[in-house]
């Protein structure tokens, strides 16, 4: 639920939250404006996710209201993407701006093409599924465009000129604004913007990456070197790893958590394998400094992480 971003250099963060309280806890003000990478697009420190809840877990009353609070607090960015909850997320998350008559200019919705269907066709990063998919992901958000598509991974069976060649496509034809990618490598992402740089194309402008107290490489070592050579930030998300950090799975997997949902054993897996185990027994630890604190794991988690500050 919980999505973060680093928009720039000195690592200010943009993340998603689904918590009233956590607006409270971390000085109560409305989320600074920073720039997504060495892009001109300003984004809210904060912005919300709509991965699992939105069109699945929770009702489309609730993500409205949690859609109502992140807005009105200065939160400008929505994430989704086309197979979230089978494009479910995607038609809640348009019905909500509809309904709510915001100004299109006034917020970024960013969305994420890959897995959008059964057939061969409908999933990679061909130019095909790159375009049917943006436009399937904009027919449900009710949208003319997006602020930022991401290729949802690398796709090894489609050329790199091809994928970029692709995306600058749907730029240029005003489906979207800017694109990213999410989970690629630098090694990944540096082939793109070479590519870009050799035929006159348009490179990425952020990487989307897992980002929480045990998974941290990637984010604090490989991605600040690409944003100092070639201007790409990061949109980090899953700063409580799944839901770890809040202390959910300490005594089990509930009932009513997501690693109990249909299509997440590999997260059932995970909270019981012994690599989970020992994650859960610090997240104990994590859990009697947020209470001298006086906070949750939860909120010390995302306010650490909003700073660019990891304990």
């Amino acid at each position: 639920m919980i999505l973060q971003l680093l928009c720039s250099e000195r690592c200010s963060s943009l993340l998603l939250l689904a918590i009233p309280s956590t607006l409270s806890c971390l000085d109560n003000q409305r989320w600074q404006a920073g720039n997504l990478g060495k892009s001109g697009l300003r984004v809210s420190c904060l912005g919300l996710g709509t991965w699992v809840t939105f069109g699945s877990q929770i009702s489309d009353e609730m993500a409205e209201n949690l859609m109502t609070l992140a807005y009105e607090n200065g939160v400008n960015l929505f994430d989704t993407a086309e197979v979230y909850a089978s494009g479910r997320a995607e038609i809640t998350l348009g019905n909500i701006i509809k309904k709510k008559g915001w100004r299109r200019s006034s917020f970024v919705i960013t969305t994420k093409i890959y897995w959008g269907g059964q057939a061969e066709t409908e999933r990679g990063l061909s130019r095909k599924h790159i375009i049917e998919g943006l436009r399937g992901s904009l027919s449900r958000l009710q949208l003319d465009y997006v602020d930022l598509v991401f290729a949802n991974r690398n796709d090894v069976n489609s050329p790199m000129e091809e994928i970029v060649r692709a995306m600058t496509f749907v730029i240029n034809q005003g489906m979207a604004m800017y694109w990213g990618t999410s989970r690629w490598s630098s090694m990944e992402i540096m082939e793109a913007y070479s590519v870009a740089r050799q035929f006159n194309l348009i490179p990425p402008v952020c990487e989307q990456a897992e980002y929480h107290y045990f998974q941290r490489d990637k984010v604090e070592v490989q991605l600040p070197e690409l944003y100092h050579k070639i201007g790409v930030g990061a949109m980090t998300w899953s700063p409580l790893a799944c839901g770890l950090i809040t202390g959910k799975y300490s005594d089990g997997v509930p009932e009513c958590s997501r690693a109990a949902m249909k299509g997440y054993q590999w997260l059932k897996e995970r909270v019981n394998s012994e690599e989970g185990r020992r994650q859960l027994a610090k997240i104990k630890e994590l859990h009697l400094l947020a209470d001298r604190l006086g906070c949750t794991a939860a909120q010390l988690a995302i306010g650490t992480m909003t700073q660019g500050l990891i304990l």
